[in-house]
Parts: structure tokens; sequence; C-alpha cells
């Protein structure tokens, strides 16, 4: 992957896994599909390619909703997007990398595990902080993390798991 391996460190750390009642190619293929992500996702404003690889990665920007009760916090980022399909010689994964946002410089991995019950979905955030003095690692693991990518991610992760077992369950 161009992407390279996650780093091995880092000083915020967020993971959120399910498993997913559906095969690894269905819940891969929703997944994969950032752009329809809005679809599946209420708290997802936007996502849309600014360059494509013609692999199903690229550079993707993406907007989504932190909720807070009845309010909601946008939150907007870009990354390089890249796509390891099952069936190649490497886990099906799907890697991101932050280049533009307040996450900046955030590793992103999805990885996929068939179980025999479905299929065991987690992700991985990696990242030292945003660069400011003195603050930005409490930041990053204090509230950025637990608050924000967490809020989010286990947001996404359901949202996609419910899309692929409604899929799995009509076919």
């Amino acid at each position: 992957m161009a992407l390279g391996p996650m780093p091995t460190t880092s000083l915020m750390r967020t993971v959120d896994e399910l498993l997913v009642r559906a095969p690894l190619a269905t819940i891969f293929a929703i997944a994969a599909d950032v752009v329809r992500w809005p679809v599946h996702l209420p708290h997802y404003r936007f996502v849309r390619f600014q360059e494509s690889d013609g692999a199903g990665g690229g550079i993707v920007e993406m907007s989504a909703n932190r909720p807070f009760g009845p309010l909601n916090w946008p939150t907007w980022w870009t990354s390089l997007m890249e796509v390891q399909a099952p069936g190649t010689t490497s886990a099906p994964a799907i890697r991101f990398r932050h280049i533009a946002g307040i996450t900046k410089k955030m590793d992103v991995e999805w990885q996929f595990v068939t179980r025999p019950s479905g299929t065991h979905v987690r992700i991985v955030h990696l990242w030292n902080g945003p660069r400011w003095p003195l603050v930005g690692s409490l930041a990053a693991r204090g509230v950025i993390g637990p608050v924000f990518v967490h809020g989010i991610a286990s947001r996404t992760l359901a949202g996609l798991a419910r899309a692929a077992e409604r899929e799995a369950a009509a076919s």
C-alpha cells in the first residue's frame, strides 16, 4: 500500500469495533464506497473525491456532524484514501491519512476479518495531535480523540453495519 503500514506509536489512539452480521464482501463494499456514506449516515454532511486513483481511493474530502444532544458540531477533513480489496495478497483494509483539517496527519485503518457469524470490523485512529504548543497532545487525547473521533467513528461503523446487514438479509 502506498500509505504503508500504520504507525507503531502515537499519542492518541482510538479503536471502534463491531461484529457486522454480513459477509465481508458486503460490508467492505459499503465501507469503501465513501461517496455514498451520506445515504446511509445521517450525521455525514458530504463526501466527495477531489481526485480518484482509479482503484477506489484518492483524495477525499469529508464532513460530518458530531451531535451534542439537539446541537450538531460540524467537522471537516481531507484524506488520502487507499483501498486494499479482499482477495488480494494483503488483508482487506481501507486506509486514510488526513492531509487537511484539524486532524491533519491522523492515520486511520479499517480492518475486516471474516468470522463464523459475520465480519469483525475494526477502525483504528492514530495521531500525535494538532501542533499546538503545550496543549496539542492533551487536546488530542482528552477531547478530539474520545469526543469527536470516537463519537463520529462509532456512529459511522454502526450505520454502515446496519446498511450491510439490511443488504445481507435482503439477498
